[in-house]
């Protein structure tokens, strides 16, 4: 992080209005996130409930679980700071919700990116085989990588 306030490095400095904003631009940026992780994970749920479900070896139903687990619990730190700005609203905590939701969010990042791959990595296993679903889902955690991480880091080394 910088000393600059508005990459949120020193919020100490920060005036309330610019704390303001910066709520505003997470809570926004988390319902996007919500719409994607929530549709993912709906899907997900109704899978066991699918007549091929049964026809999934072991492995790959122990897979599919962890993906369920994986994508529920991104939903819950994605929803987090929603909680917390009602919870805490009008109580002064204005800053420390920012601070909280920053960090929910690039872990709902990092759950999104997760379950994704995971999926391929099913997916592609049930279709084409282990192999093509190894290959499949690393290229795609490769792209998040570059997409959400290198790209950015580059940017900002700019």
């Amino acid at each position: 992080m910088t000393g600059d306030p508005a990459d949120g490095g020193d919020r100490r400095s920060r005036p309330p209005q610019q704390i303001t904003r910066n709520l505003s631009e997470l809570l926004q940026e988390l319902r996007v996130m919500q719409t994607g992780v929530q549709i993912l994970t709906g899907f997900l749920l109704t899978v066991p409930f699918t007549e091929r479900f049964g026809d999934l070896t072991w492995t790959q139903q122990r897979l599919y679980l962890g993906i369920l687990v994986v994508a529920v619990l991104t939903t819950l730190v994605i929803v987090a700071p929603v909680c917390y700005h009602r919870v805490l609203f009008r109580q002064g905590q204005r800053e420390w919700i920012v601070g909280a939701a920053q960090k929910c969010a690039l872990a709902g990042l990092v759950g999104m990116a997760t379950v994704s791959a995971a999926v391929v990595l099913l997916v592609f296993d049930i279709v084409l085989g282990r192999s093509a679903a190894m290959i499949a889902a690393t290229a795609v955690a490769l792209a998040f990588t570059l997409m959400w991480a290198a790209v950015p880091w580059w940017g900002r080394a700019r």
